[in-house]
């Protein structure tokens, strides 16, 4: 076999390969996605009901007013911050990351356990503080807390808003994700999706 016809055969085989995973195979995987799960390739974004949108099912977004559930804390503030303006340092770790302090951290301590700290605030809103209401998770990003943790904000919407504690239960319900495949992971309460429920009862019942 000549030397020719070898670097002849290597080249072609090289542009078949090129051709197949460069551009046949992600083709393949960008129309298969947008067929399939549509969804969840354009960013699982949620849209409110004049179909506007207004974040995505994937990442958290913060909340403070007593009207709403609130969400768990976040060390980059859900990525709000603006990056020229940032005196509060929120954005050291990133666009998105976990502080990664440890659980003897002078920083980490003052945040929760600090005269305006995470149990402070919660225990003024007379919360029982619980650890996703408490702790930051892994990618600052989180969408979720725990069923129980939105069960546990009910008595302050219920002030707030007027609504019957069964109809947050019953929204709670709604809105909470079961575990990835039955068995990965723990059933988590979108906040947002939540919040929007809330306003859309509220809205049909004429209150908001």
């Amino acid at each position: 076999m000549s030397q020719r016809y070898q670097i002849s055969h290597a080249i072609r085989s090289t542009l078949v390969l090129w051709v197949l995973t460069a551009f046949i195979y992600p083709l393949f995987m960008l129309i298969s996605g947008q067929i399939a799960f549509s969804d969840q390739v354009n960013g699982s974004l949620i849209k409110n009901s004049q179909g506007v949108i207004i974040g995505s099912a994937l990442i958290g977004q913060p909340f403070t007013s007593e009207k709403y559930f609130w969400n768990r804390p976040s060390t980059t503030n859900y990525s709000t911050a603006n990056p020229k303006d940032d005196k509060a340092g929120i954005l050291k770790t990133g666009v998105s990351g976990a502080s990664n302090l440890a659980p003897s951290n002078p920083v980490l301590l003052e945040r929760i356990n600090g005269t305006g700290g995470e149990i402070k605030r919660l225990q003024t809103a007379d919360i029982q503080p619980t650890g996703d209401l408490v702790y930051t998770s892994g990618s600052s990003l989180d969408p979720h807390i725990t069923p129980e943790s939105a069960k546990l904000q009910i008595a302050r919407i219920v002030k707030a808003r007027g609504i019957e504690a069964k109809q947050l239960e019953t929204l709670i319900a709604q809105n909470t994700d079961g575990r990835f495949l039955g068995v990965f992971g723990e059933p988590g309460v979108n906040v947002l999706k939540l919040n929007l429920a809330l306003d859309h009862v509220l809205s049909v019942l004429g209150e908001l």
